[in-house]
């Protein structure tokens, strides 16, 4: 029996594994992960609380008989239940250099953990520990690598400062807890009609991300590169700047977007400054109070500092170089107080479009020519994209986005384009990645949401409790689904011509 139990022990060890490095590589590799999304599955959902706890007290047991780590075995094999084995979405494992490597040091730690176990004559002890505790091992496993992750990613961060040396394009960076993306696709379109430029394409925001795209985009000719990046902790934007020098800084926005991992938005602020500190201009997003102090700072060090706003001269607030605001169906764009375009409003973020006006022009690029290109701003993918369904629906694709105000602003598009609509829905798993904050930021969009939504349809147990808290609150229709097909078949069924739908926010299936 302690053959056989230390076997299923060993092979539930290996079928968590899989589970466990899917994780890993979802969640960018970052060490830690696992054991809080451990937590989530094995404790935040109730068939698989009581699946833990038996699983728990059958690690106590098992000291006693093998038979205990045996049963306990078959459930670590099988839970957490929802956790699947091999995923849907945003797909299934992928053995990449770095996630075999990952693997093998999770193998190691767990096998001389084994093997203690075993010299101590306690082999299917030692077997049922290392499977109760996968998690956490793949996340020391995360954290033993990742030096030589950085050793293996230098041969190409050296390349890319050799090829960004020789090219020496004037560099636009571009940072914030949202709108990054969606500013550097602007800016790119603005400047591109008056010289050539490069930017990193989706979101390759981190160094390694950096240096790719330097080397495979960036080639002789280039005269602007637009490069956005991305931080989860201090010292990681400074990282970058070191080598991809800005001339030209912004930063979009600042909000709880990582505050789990980052603790507050003071701290996110000051990470994103760094990417102030060697650039020769500005460009800020002032509606946001801590950006405004920051402007004030950074002027008072002697930078050109260019303020941007949605807002400005509206009921008391503030001025600003840049501003850009929606009058009825149009976006109205103003610099130093000239009109330099107005056109029809889709789903532009109004900030975003004044950080890009802002950048255009501090690169030289001539009014006239940013004002021409303004009406053909390009939607990116997945940031409030309005589409036309064959069945004559409206949608409001805003599944990348993942922040309280983006949220809101999408809210406000679908409140602008459902005005005549019978049927207004909201498709959501909420928002995640904001720390204590999570619970009352999901219940307060849900209660925004319930008043402009006739119907409101929840994704997933991840924030189901906080969005029907909220959604309660108002008049709209709660509709709970398991997954995003299942969301998708209720509205297919449910819609038709002249309706509007907002898809906000979307969850990788290793969320529960």
């Amino acid at each position: 029996m302690n053959v056989l139990a230390t076997i299923a022990c060993l092979a539930a060890s290996a079928l968590a594994g899989v589970r466990w490095l899917r994780v890993a590589q979802r969640e960018h590799y970052l060490a830690g992960s696992c054991s809080r999304f451990a937590l989530r599955w094995w404790w935040g959902l109730g068939f698989n609380r009581i699946l833990a706890v038996g699983v728990v007290v059958n690690l106590l047991l098992a000291v006693a008989s093998p038979v205990f780590a045996a049963v306990g075995a078959v459930a670590i094999a099988a839970g957490p239940f929802g956790l699947r084995l091999r995923g849907t979405a945003p797909g299934p494992l992928r053995w990449t250099q770095r996630l075999r490597t990952l693997a093998v040091a999770w193998a190691a730690i767990e096998l001389a953990i084994f093997a203690v176990g075993t010299l101590a004559g306690r082999a299917h002890v030692a077997a049922y520990l290392v499977a109760v505790l996968t998690p956490a091992f793949v996340d020391a496993a995360l954290a033993v690598t990742e030096p030589l992750q950085r050793r293996r990613a230098q041969p190409w961060i050296d390349k890319a400062k050799a090829r960004l040396r020789s090219v020496n394009p004037t560099v636009v960076a571009i940072t914030g807890s949202y709108g990054k993306t969606t500013t550097k696709g602007y800016v790119r379109h603005l400047v591109e009609g008056s010289r050539e430029v490069v930017a990193t394409p989706a979101s390759f925001n981190n160094e390694l991300g950096l240096a790719r795209a330097v080397n495979e985009a960036l080639t002789p000719g280039a005269e602007v590169f637009v490069a956005e990046m991305g931080t989860y902790g201090p010292g990681e934007i400074a990282a970058m700047c070191e080598w991809v020098t800005p001339a030209v800084a912004a930063i979009t926005a600042i909000g709880p977007v990582h505050l789990e991992r980052m603790g507050t938005e003071d701290a996110i602020a000051e990470a994103k400054a760094e990417i102030l500190t060697q650039a020769e201009t500005a460009v800020l997003n002032v509606d946001d109070a801590r950006l405004a102090t920051l402007a004030d700072r950074v002027e008072a060090g002697g930078k050109a500092v260019v303020r941007c706003s949605a807002t400005a001269g509206v009921d008391g607030a503030g001025s600003a170089d840049v501003v850009v605001r929606y009058e009825h169906d149009d976006l109205v764009v103003t610099r130093d107080g000239t009109e330099l375009a107005r056109f029809p409003a889709g789903g532009e973020a109004p900030t975003n479009v004044a950080i890009a006006v802002a950048i255009a022009h501090a690169l030289g690029v001539p009014d006239d020519a940013v004002a021409k290109r303004l009406p053909t701003l390009p939607a990116a993918p997945n940031r409030r994209t309005i589409t036309q369904g064959s069945a004559g629906a409206t949608f409001i694709d805003d599944t990348y986005n993942a922040n309280p105000a983006g949220a809101r602003a999408a809210l406000t598009t679908l409140q602008r384009l459902g005005r005549d609509a019978d049927r207004i829905v909201l498709v959501t798993p909420g928002m995640v990645e904001l720390g204590p904050r999570q619970h009352e930021e999901n219940k307060a969009f849900a209660a925004l949401a319930s008043e402009v939504a006739t119907d409101v349809v929840i994704i997933g147990a991840t924030n189901r409790a906080a969005l029907q808290e909220g959604a309660h609150e108002g008049r709209a229709r709660v509709v709970l689904v398991d997954d995003r097909p299942q969301a998708t078949a209720w509205v297919r069924e449910n819609t038709s011509a002249g309706d509007v739908v907002l898809f906000e926010n979307d969850l990788p299936d290793h969320f529960p």
